[in-house]
């Protein structure tokens, strides 16, 4: 490998990526929520936030929907 490159002549590009990338946020969440995909994250080896993006992305997907009963 050279120990120096001339990047001069190289042209500008947007990144192709960056529209797939996460974004961070801030949301509120229940304690047992938390403690419940911490316990099924440990068990399938990766981060909790990823876990909790896998099932979010998999509702969004099939456009699963809320029954919600107010009372």
């Amino acid at each position: 490998m050279k120990k120096e490159y001339d990047f001069s002549k190289m042209k500008r590009r947007k990144n192709p990526y960056a529209g797939k990338l996460k974004r961070p946020v801030t949301i509120r969440l229940g304690e047992d929520v938390i403690d419940y995909f911490k316990t099924m994250a440990e068990e399938v080896g990766i981060p909790y936030q990823n876990l909790i993006n896998i099932y979010l992305r998999d509702c969004a997907v099939s456009h699963r929907r809320l029954e919600w009963v107010s009372r």
